[in-house]
């Protein structure tokens, strides 16, 4: 996992490489919608990509990550199917149900079943390496969704020169990026974490607690901001020092949201010492995006080793999968 995080944006470049050489089959159908249908480690990068280029998108996104698909779904959806494995059964269940609906459907897979489908239908898909834990896939896959949406007209670019900022950000930042991870861990270790950002950066906040679980095996939750103001903040009137609350910040954040949090941070600080803000870098909403990623994936790779857990191990998802398939 270690080597995996360090090769993230190798991954990224990869990953754009890969996509200037797929081929496609030509389409000029006119879209109504998109659903992009994926889960965990798969799914997330459908989470970001929609709230990224929510202020470009000519058409909804919608994520999905259940059994069932809208009703709005048909023949004018693009249907996205994100299944790092090809095997993930949820979204094998969509695909099936988007095809009943006459929906067209692309897929971004390693293999397994739906590369197969893919094939056999002849759905356009991009084809990414194999061979690793999911979550530790997103470098090679969340470019791929971007060359779909511009492929099939929903944006007007792939992002391939914001990616390539992205990536000599981080790289030109990586030792100060573990400097930082460091610090955070040592705060975090032992505690519970309680993750917050604006409503616009949700995804990385998700994907953090995503890392969190699977790679440091410890329980977290996050919330957003304003909607955490209307609700989860009356429930901070008990101290709590096993509770540390962790901000993520952009320069872009609406301007009453960042008072927001100045106003929320009084309130945390009453009942927990330990209060974390991670700042984002990069001059757009995907670079700083992908920083706070990189930065999450290396603060749970160190709690994971503080905690003394295999950060690749999830028996009880295998569990889980194993048990579901006897049904």
């Amino acid at each position: 996992m270690k080597e995996l995080i360090e090769n993230f944006t190798k991954h990224l470049r990869h990953s754009i490489e890969l996509n200037n050489n797929t081929t496609l089959i030509p389409s000029n159908k006119d879209f109504n919608n998109v659903l992009i249908c994926g889960l965990g480690g798969s799914g997330i990068g459908a989470t970001i990509i929609a709230q990224v280029v929510a202020d470009n998108a000519k058409k909804p996104i919608l994520v999905n990550n259940n059994y069932k698909i809208p009703h709005f779904v048909d023949e004018k959806t693009l249907v996205i199917a994100c299944s790092y494995s090809g095997n993930t059964e949820e979204t094998l269940e969509m695909i099936t149900q988007a095809e009943q609906k006459n929906a067209t459907i692309v897929c971004v897979t390693s293999g397994g079943k739906l590369a197969a489908l893919a094939i056999e239908k002849k759905y356009n898909y991009i084809l990414i390496p194999g061979g690793h834990p999911p979550r530790a896939a997103f470098g090679l896959a969340f470019p791929s969704l971007f060359k779909l949406l511009n492929y099939y007209g929903i944006i007007n670019s792939d992002y391939s020169n914001e990616f390539n900022k992205a990536i000599e950000l981080i790289n030109e930042n990586e030792s100060l990026i573990l400097v930082e991870a460091g610090a955070i861990t040592e705060k975090l270790y032992k505690k519970i974490p309680v993750i917050y950002a604006e409503s616009s950066y949700e995804g990385v906040a998700v994907r953090f607690r995503q890392q969190i679980n699977e790679n440091s095996k410890m329980l977290c939750w996050h919330h957003v901001i304003p909607e955490m103001n209307h609700n989860e903040l009356v429930g901070w009137v008990n101290k709590n020092e096993d509770l540390a609350v962790v901000i993520f910040r952009n320069e872009d954040d609406y301007y009453r949201n960042q008072k927001r949090i100045e106003i929320s941070k009084t309130v945390f600080k009453k009942y927990t010492s330990t209060v974390i803000e991670i700042h984002s870098k990069g001059n757009s909403k995907l670079e700083r995006a992908l920083y706070l990623i990189h930065l999450g994936d290396w603060i749970s790779y160190l709690l994971a080793e503080k905690n003394g857990v295999d950060v690749v191990e999830v028996d009880v998802i295998t569990h889980l999968k194993n048990e579901l398939s006897k049904i």
